[in-house]
């Protein structure tokens, strides 16, 4: 990273910016790492400004998306934001990256915008910019690799003004804006498995996911009713227990890959330990933490997939209570994230770190 770096910029569902600002200064406290937030409800993004030049780059140093929840993105943002003349918007970005130091390489270019509905209609004008901005900067040097560990991001905070950014590729998401947009199936029962199917290729690491979600591979679902999570393990042909009182979409009993077992979530107990537990709930978000982690402690399951419904007010703090109810046990590695998906709500992960499969059989 070049030494220019002044703020960090993440970006959020909107409505949650006071929440993603606690979580980045409750890493910035526990770093001893002075710095303070700048954020507006409903932008879908904020700056951490650090109190002394040396704060951002440290933090940025510490920083992980894998392991934050409700940023989308982070981003190391230079200077301040720029102001362009609809007329020639090419030329001030060139001038401003060379003043800058910020000549590369890259390995990719970015054009972004806040996820709100003043933000999607900026999206017309970055994808008109974006093939020229990319030519542009191969004329003037600004180069392109696929060895570098650095991608070039533009964020329009407006039509007429815009940031510049960096991010370190391994430590933050490859997709604009940092969403994975997923379209829903006709055959699916319900739009709640696409918060499943965004965490599995979002949360899971490729090998972990090929043996997890195996054909054949066994799961439970609590609180499966009309079935939608229960359909996205069918589809990647595992074996799945669906445990609710109400209905499931028949088709999913004709699979011949569904059992369902009218029973309440909270007392069913497997006769078998399994690959994988989900749950999504509408219920206290500590009463599912500690129902998971009842299942991981006994052993029952081999990792987890679960939602927690968030309260109104101070949402990060819930979560961290929430996380601190499971297993802290090192065998287990615990992920949370705010998800595309979701909405007042957040997805976690339980996964097994170096743990051996489950056996068969509970004993």
């Amino acid at each position: 990273m070049t030494n220019h770096a002044s703020t960090i910029l993440l970006y959020c569902r909107p409505g949650f910016e006071n929440d993603c600002a606690a979580e980045i200064m409750d890493w910035a406290n526990r770093a001893g790492l002075p710095g303070f937030v700048r954020a507006r409800d409903g932008e879908g993004y904020l700056k951490f400004h650090g109190a002394h030049p040396d704060v951002v780059p440290a933090l940025s140093a510490r920083l992980d998306l894998a392991s934050l929840i409700f940023p989308r993105q982070w981003l190391i943002a230079h200077g301040e934001p720029l102001t362009l003349s609809s007329r020639n918007r090419i030329q001030p970005i060139l001038e401003t990256l060379k003043q800058s130091g910020l000549i590369g390489p890259y390995a990719d270019l970015q054009l972004e915008y806040p996820d709100t509905n003043s933000g999607k209609q900026i999206s017309a004008l970055s994808r008109r910019l974006l093939l020229p901005l990319r030519r542009a900067l191969e004329d003037a040097g600004i180069e392109t690799a696929a060895n570098t560990n650095r991608r070039l991001h533009v964020f329009f905070m407006d039509f007429d003004q815009l940031l510049l950014a960096e991010s370190i590729v391994d430590r933050s998401s490859p997709r604009t804006n940092g969403i994975l947009r997923l379209r829903q199936s006709r055959e699916a029962p319900s739009r709640s498995g696409l918060k499943l199917d965004e965490a599995i290729q979002v949360m899971l690491p490729a090998g972990l996911r090929e043996q997890l979600l195996r054909p054949a591979a066994t799961a439970v679902d609590l609180g499966a009713a009309p079935g939608g999570w229960t359909w996205q393990l069918v589809r990647r042909h595992m074996r799945v227990t669906a445990v609710d009182n109400g209905p499931l979409q028949p088709a999913l009993l004709d699979s011949g890959l569904v059992e369902h077992r009218r029973e309440d979530g909270f007392r069913y107990r497997p006769e078998t330990s399994v690959d994988l537990l989900v749950c999504d709930m509408v219920e206290k978000p500590s009463r599912v933490a500690d129902l998971v982690a009842r299942w991981l402690d006994s052993g029952w399951c081999r990792a987890a997939i679960f939602n927690l419904k968030l309260p109104m007010k101070r949402r990060y703090q819930a979560v961290r209570d929430c996380l601190q109810r499971l297993p802290q046990d090192p065998a287990w590695r615990p992920l949370c994230r705010h998800l595309y998906h979701d909405r007042d709500e957040v997805t976690v992960c339980v996964l097994p770190d170096g743990r051996p499969a489950a056996p068969s059989t509970l004993k």
